[in-house]
């Protein structure tokens, strides 16, 4: 909903004052200060805001989020779809969305099934996929191929080492409690730091990232001052 200085004559700032200091929506209405009927305009377009985290800058750190983190600042990709406004958040972001190459996948169980309508995505996008031998029975029983990787420490080459040597474009991966899986998590996160490797470590990233990578695949993002996208209410 555009954005306005006013409700009903009353600056906007003096009626978000009196919301904070405990004024209810239903005295705003019942004192004249906001429409009964809230006003709903429908926009031919969508924003999508992305945090910029500087993981670059702090060679070891988890890309795990917490509550600690902050955001070294906010971007935002605006268009007339989801997915062409999200690849231009990544992108102001500074995470470049892979066009081709391969994807590795690692997830914690509870994550495994949001995942298999992205990996029938990518692969039809043509994206090689790997994954840890849990996630590629998971697949392969759904009717996704994928190619096995060891786990860290169970034989070569491991899921670091494709990473080291340039073989994995994109990882998607789900910390998985505190034991030896964890370990093997951080040491995955890490290895995409060191090489600039994009690392989706949400759930609800997935179907963005890939509806995004679609997006990017069927030509070329256009580009619309603000000016005309307020022109199109």
């Amino acid at each position: 909903m555009p954005f306005c200085s006013k409700v009903l004559g009353v600056p906007l700032a003096k009626v978000a004052t009196w919301v904070m200091l405990g004024r209810s929506l239903r005295w705003l209405r019942d004192d004249g200060l906001l429409p009964e009927t809230p006003h709903i305009q429908d926009i031919p377009y969508t924003a999508v805001k992305e945090a910029v985290l500087p993981w670059g800058r702090f060679p070891g750190v988890d890309t795990i989020l917490g509550p600690e983190m902050r955001s070294t600042g906010e971007v935002m990709g605006i268009a007339a779809d989801f997915a062409s406004a999200f690849v231009k958040a990544q992108d102001a972001a500074g995470t470049k969305l892979p066009a081709s190459g391969s994807i590795f996948i690692s997830l914690r169980d509870a994550d495994k099934e949001g995942i298999v309508e992205a990996a029938k995505q990518l692969k039809t996008l043509g994206f090689e996929l790997y994954a840890t031998d849990g996630t590629t029975a998971y697949l392969k029983e759904r009717g996704v191929e994928t190619t096995a990787v060891a786990k860290i420490d169970e034989g070569k080459p491991d899921v670091v080492d494709l990473v080291d040597e340039g073989k994995v474009d994109l990882v998607f991966n789900t910390p998985a409690g505190r034991d030896r899986y964890r370990a093997d998590g951080y040491q995955i996160r890490t290895a995409t730091v060191r090489h600039g490797v994009p690392c989706i470590t949400d759930t609800r990233g997935r179907s963005g990232r890939s509806a995004g990578m679609a997006a990017a695949n069927e030509g070329p993002i256009t580009v619309r001052s603000l000016q005309e996208y307020h022109e199109s209410l």
